[in-house]
């Protein structure tokens, strides 16, 4: 709860940017989603699901013969989606902000009015409104959680000190009443004697009273009763039975086999405690493993009977394996340790699985499940290796944390279902053609899809579902997007960060309590080699150094590539080539050319000029004109990088002797691009496979610029080592990975098979043709054929189960996934509509356990890892961050300067305008502009359009008076200083054009882009608001703050897109552009741009695995490219599955968490 103010602070911010794009979506895309292709005369749609066009212009024309475009259409998503008004166009700029189906409506503004300004304007919106602001909500509750750890931490310190004082204060007063009491007793007998405050005297400095009382208690004389109560006890255990019991213990036969028994289990105990041991259960769980993942559809006989023999002998080898350390350790030892218990589990429960299966009381699934559960034991490993015990450790205190949240989160849920059943519950059936499965009809059936809009998946979907039972875009219908907002706020945002926060503040914790053991250790290793300290103070300068340099550059100021300004590297001694020596006057030449500033800029210019020549390439006519003319540019590029090696070759040396050319890994990557191009032109056709590889791998050329600009190098180290550091967490997740898939693999294998006639259910039945109804209308009948066809996620085998695994972690796509999974009957069998419900639980456990949990975790490592590299500058320095921030502070703090004009007449205007009430009057003119801005909206009255111009024109008038006053106020020299001041300026004069271009326009085409250029204007005076309120103020100002931090990582960011763009272009560029397919007109690798729009679409994650299977080989391929006859559906390549999931996992878990680290 305390996090509120903070995140009220950011709401009022999120609320800013989305009621300014709102308005900017008012001004661009008013009434533009109501136009599409008609048949000429009729009602009739063109396409199944209509898309908006264009009259004229770069929009989508109509090409179907006898069609035309025309206006009237209620709009896509039944008219829920648009900018016709200021509350339809908040609601569209909010679903953009959450990254879920923005790319829809930006495709639909390319139809309806061009390229040139909707990517603009959405690309923009995705990075302010999620990027930035959101991402301030992280930051937000992971300081508050760290500010409650510490509370905590000093919560229970302080209860600590409070008992230990309590304590010694109740024994200082117990101790004064016993000295009391002897002194009183002293007094009456008049002899003093060694009392107990004498001892409590000698022993308080000490501490030493707990031994006194024990030295008290041990010499007191004992009792006469305890002795004839031992007695008594050994009188009653006298009798036969223990006589009998003590005969046969002392009989020598029973003492040897005593004697055996503590041999053979003492042998036991070393045996199963020994490395040989455990590396022995490792290999049998690695076998385990391999015949869990050797299970696949349609496998042969023999497979299926080797797997179950397979399995019984293992399951015997580790019934054995538990029953020697249960006789070894003996059952209370080993039921101590969790895996030991973990462990008795599976076997148990294998054993009554194998018991069941062979008397064929139940069929082998259900329990045999728990088959895959061994895969846990792999977790042993930990005994043997620190980090991944360490990091094991933090999960297992992450998820001590997280628990509780995860029961607020299935309140949450329920809360929320039970609410949605009241509101929804048997309304979701107002299509009649269509079955929709994320409804409010049951109680299950509302948690399922409550725990998908928490997710994030499809949301907008199941809302304009729950707009649409209510009537549609009217009145009733759009306030329930109230419910929906309110879900996916306290759910995704809130709530789902609350598992990153978690996770980061526990990563940081372990840290911490790490960094201390380490100092610790530092401090004794000190006093220990004390004679070391002369040489560490002479090492000092050098340390300090490279911390300077190895330290993370993220809050680097300084933004060009100039190179840095280091020592220049002498010449190597030994001779280059075995000929030119030291001081060869050709290599001293050399030496001094490739060292000198204009050589390396040129190289960088070349570099960059490469990196566009292989961008502007095109890719689907290999022999034009441009491509000609780029490849002569490229032969001029690569000569020129071969002569820049041959130079560094000839002063450095090329392997053998310390500090050649060839001893640096950059260098080695410059080597290695530059030869691939040296042998890509030397190969020709007899080895095009191999040519088109090298071609592509020429992409590495950008990379070059790292070693030539300090900052991005030193963010690349950064990355590097971020991503040594996650690899246990990969490792983990991997085998959680794996182990689900195991499970999938079980579970669904063969089920997800179905017959496009739904009314078919096995292959047999799914042969001919059958009869469907466009829209449900028997006047439009359509023949289709049966096709039997397998979905493209499944759980065939374990690899194509971790791919559709690895898709639900990203949230994308596992709606339709999970129903699939309840629909699925049997193996190669039709589905049945909600055949088992039960089955959701596989995916809500992985995604709790795997998304929300283990990804957070992954991010949180990434996060923490670039936060210790960026203090690795400041290892030596004794401030902290805090102090550090300060003494920066209040180094660049600089005193404002108020001016105060001396004439009379001008100070009058000076006292106007800083007076309070001009303040509000402005505030109030600055609200009422945005009201006006605000209440435009779809099909108004020439008479509204008149009196909105006569306002804007009134309003344009009062801050041109107000820009007036103060200048004369202030002068325009004092006035210009003030930045707000510049703005207000900017905004008048911007106004200003607009009004006079507005009124003298004749084409609405033809001067389409400088209107809307120059209506921008107007919605800017919004932003003057951000200049009235302190708390937003700070907000802003932070997020100033981390965009200059962000120059190299947003450079690293542009470098990782380029290599990706253009080998997507030389890779699935080919690929025809065709409607109804991810790869279409408005998203396509055929030019770099939409590459680039492309890869940006997939690193928001909207719908990533439909693009890479639109991707894969088998794809039609464009008209003019040059394939061969009979290859036209030769396009794409299974190198897709790479290429997409690498590029996600590098962008939207690595990249962006850098990206997070400096929004915090």
């Amino acid at each position: 709860m305390k996090a509120m103010v903070p995140l009220l602070h950011i709401a009022l911010l999120v609320l800013f940017v989305i009621i300014i794009y709102a308005i900017i979506g008012l001004e661009l895309f008013i009434g533009r989603m109501h136009k599409t292709c008609y048949y000429i005369g009729t009602d009739i749609n063109v396409e199944d699901d209509p898309v908006p066009c264009a009259f004229a212009g770069h929009g989508r024309q109509c090409l179907v013969n006898g069609s035309e475009c025309r206006g009237k259409w209620e709009g896509p998503n039944g008219g829920i989606t648009n900018f016709d008004n200021f509350f339809f166009a908040m609601l569209t700029v909010f679903q953009c902000i959450t990254m879920e189906g923005w790319t829809d409506v930006l495709y639909w503004m390319n139809d309806a009015i061009g390229f040139e300004l909707p990517w603009v304007y959405f690309v923009s919106l995705v990075i302010f409104g999620s990027f930035f602001v959101l991402n301030l909500v992280l930051g937000v509750l992971s300081g508050e959680f760290s500010k409650e750890r510490e509370k905590a931490k000093a919560r229970g310190d302080f209860q600590k000190l409070r008992e230990k004082q309590q304590m010694e204060e109740d024994l200082c007063g117990y101790m004064e009443w016993i000295t009391q009491a002897e002194d009183m007793d002293e007094d009456e007998d008049g002899s003093r004697r060694l009392t107990l405050g004498d001892l409590a005297d000698k022993k308080r400095g000490k501490f030493g009273w707990f031994s006194h009382s024990n030295e008290t208690h041990a010499s007191l004389p004992a009792s006469e009763t305890a002795s004839e109560n031992t007695e008594n006890i050994d009188e009653e255990h006298n009798d036969c039975c223990t006589v009998c019991c003590t005969w046969i213990m002392k009989n020598p036969l029973c003492r040897t086999m005593r004697r055996w028994n503590r041999a053979c289990r003492r042998n036991c105990r070393v045996a199963v405690k020994s490395v040989t041991f455990y590396w022995l259960v490792l290999l049998l769980v690695f076998l385990n493993t391999v015949t869990s993942a050797s299970e696949h559809y349609n496998q042969p006989e023999w497979l299926t009977q080797v797997q179950d023999i397979a399995n019984k002998v293992l399951l015997s080898l580790f019934t054995v394996e538990m029953l020697l350390k249960m006789y070894s350790l003996g059952l209370q030892v080993y039921f101590v340790a969790f895996f030991n218990r973990f462990d008795c589990f599976v076997v148990c429960g294998g054993i009554m699985e194998t018991i069941l299966v062979e008397l064929e009381i139940m069929p082998p699934l259900g329990i045999s499940v728990l088959r895959c559960v061994r895969l846990l034991r792999i977790f042993k490993v930990t005994r043997h290796w620190t980090a991944l015990s360490n990091l094991v450790a933090s999960l297992l205190n992450s998820m001590k944390s997280i628990a509780s949240l995860l029961l607020l989160l299935f309140l949450f849920l329920i809360i929320f279902a039970l609410l949605g059943m009241q509101l929804f519950g048997g309304k979701f059936n107002f299509d009649e053609t269509q079955t929709k499965r994320s409804t409010f009809d049951t109680f299950p059936q509302a948690l399922l899809t409550c725990f998908q809009i928490l997710t994030g998946e499809d949301w907008n979907v199941v809302m304009y579902d729950g707009i649409m039972a209510y009537g549609g875009p009217y009145f009733p219908g759009m306030i329930v997007c109230i419910y929906f907002v309110i879900l996916f706020i306290c759910g995704n945002y809130i709530l789902l960060n609350v598992f990153l926060a978690i996770a980061v503040d526990n990563l940081a914790g372990g840290d911490g309590d790490d960094k201390k053991k380490e100092d610790k250790k530092e401090e004794e290793s000190e006093e220990i080699k004390v004679d070391m300290d002369e040489y560490e103070e002479e090492e000092e300068p050098e340390e300090g150094e490279e911390g300077e340099e190895g330290g993370n550059q993220l809050n680097i100021n300084v933004a060009d590539f100039a190179p840095p300004k280091e020592k220049v590297l002498p010449i190597p001694e030994g001779s280059a080539f075995f000929c030119l020596s030291k001081t060869n006057p050709f290599r001293v030449g050399c030496h001094t050319v490739i060292h000198h500033h204009i050589f390396t800029n040129l190289i960088l210019v070349f570099i960059i000029l490469s990196s566009i020549s292989l961008a502007a390439e095109d890719p689907i006519r290999a022999h034009s004109f441009r491509n000609n003319v780029l490849g002569y540019a490229d032969y001029a590029f690569t000569s020129i990088f071969t002569v820049e090696i041959l130079l560094k070759m000839t002063v450095h040396g090329a392997f053998l002797h310390k500090g050649s050319f060839c001893r640096n890994w950059f260098n080695l990557l410059d080597l290695l691009v530059v030869s691939v191009s040296l042998v890509s032109f030397f190969l020709h056709s007899s080895a095009i496979s191999v040519v088109k590889i090298l071609r592509v791998l020429r992409v590495l050329r950008p990379l070059r610029a790292i070693n030539r600009a300090k900052g991005l190098k030193h963010v690349v180290q950064c990355v590097f080592v971020a991503i040594r550091t996650i690899g246990n967490i990969m490792i983990v997740t991997t085998l959680l990975q794996f182990m689900f898939a195991c499970i999938g693999v079980q579970l669904f294998k063969g089920k997800f098979y179905r017959c496009t006639d739904e009314a078919k259910h096995t292959p047999e039945q799914c042969k001919g043709t059958f009869v469907v109804y466009k829209d449900g209308d028997v006047t439009h009948p359509m023949v289709r054929e049966r096709i039997w066809q397998n979905s493209d996620f499944n759980f065939d085998n374990v690899l194509m189960g971790m791919m559709a695994l690895f898709t639900v972690s990203t949230f994308e796509g596992w709606p339709a996934l999970l129903y699939k999974a309840i629909d699925a009957n049997g193996e190669n069998q039709g589905p049945i509509y909600n055949y088992r419900v039960e089955i959701s639980i596989f995916f809500i456990v992985y995604i709790i356990i795997i998304a929300f949990f283990m990804m957070n975790i992954f991010v949180g490592f990434v996060i923490i890892t670039f936060r210790e590299q960026g203090e690795q500058e400041y290892k030596n320095c004794e401030l902290d961050k805090n102090q550090r921030q300060c003494v920066e502070y209040a180094l660049k703090a600089q005193p404002l300067k108020l001016y105060i004009p001396k004439n009379p007449v001008q100070y009058k205007f000076w006292s106007i305008v800083n007076s309070t009430a001009f303040e509000y009057i402005m505030f109030v003119l600055i609200l009422l502009n945005t009201v006006t801005l605000a209440v435009q909206h779809y099909e108004q009255s020439k008479p509204f359009n008149y009196t909105m111009d006569i306002l804007n024109m009134v309003f344009t008038g009062l801050f041109t008076i107000e820009m007036i006053l103060k200048i004369l106020a202030l002068r325009p020299r004092h006035y210009f200083i003030d930045a707000w001041n510049s703005f207000d300026a900017l905004i008048v004069v911007g106004s200003v054009v607009d009004i006079v271009v507005t009124e003298f326009s004749s084409s609405e085409d033809s001067s389409r882009v400088s209107i809307t250029f120059f209506r921008l204007f107007r919605v800017m005076r919004l932003v003057k608001l951000l200049s009235k309120g302190e708390g937003i103020r700070t907000l802003l100002w932070t997020f100033v703050k981390s965009l200059q931090a962000l120059p190299y990582v947003a450079l690293l960011i542009a470098m990782i897109f380029f290599i990706y763009a253009v080998i997507g272009m030389q890779t699935f560029g080919k690929i025809a552009m065709r409607d109804h397919t991810q790869i279409n007109r408005n998203n396509n690798f055929q030019t770099f741009p939409q590459a680039v729009l492309l890869l940006f679409r997939c690193a928001t994650g909207e719908a990533w695995q439909e693009i890479m299977l639109a991707s894969l080989p088998g794809k039609l391929c464009d008209p003019e490219s040059d394939y061969e006859p009979g290859e036209e559906y030769s396009c794409g390549s299974n190198f897709a599955i790479v290429y997409f999931i690498s590029f996600f996992m590098l962008c939207a878990f690595l990249v962006f968490s850098a990206h997070t680290t400096n929004t915090q």
